[in-house]
């Protein structure tokens, strides 16, 4: 069963995420961009970069609590 964890959205930069089911050999990630929607609004969206691939994914913050989906830190 997934649980959630505690974040804090703007500590989020160059925060470093596993995969807990890697496709297409992408396991490890680096968040390198924070979704702003305008300057000095809360995070909405994370931009995460494979570190094999380079290929980038911007989904809701929200979805690297689930640790189900996501582990922090390279495993």
């Amino acid at each position: 069963m997934a649980t959630t964890r505690r974040l804090n959205p703007e500590k989020l930069l160059l925060s470093k995420w596993t995969a807990a089911a890697p496709r297409d050999k992408e396991k490890h990630f680096l968040v390198v961009a924070l979704g702003l929607p305008m300057p000095d609004a809360a995070v909405e969206t994370v931009t995460l970069e494979a570190v094999h691939t380079r290929r980038r994914q911007t989904m809701a913050w929200q979805a690297l609590r689930d640790t189900g989906q996501w582990l922090q830190g390279w495993k």
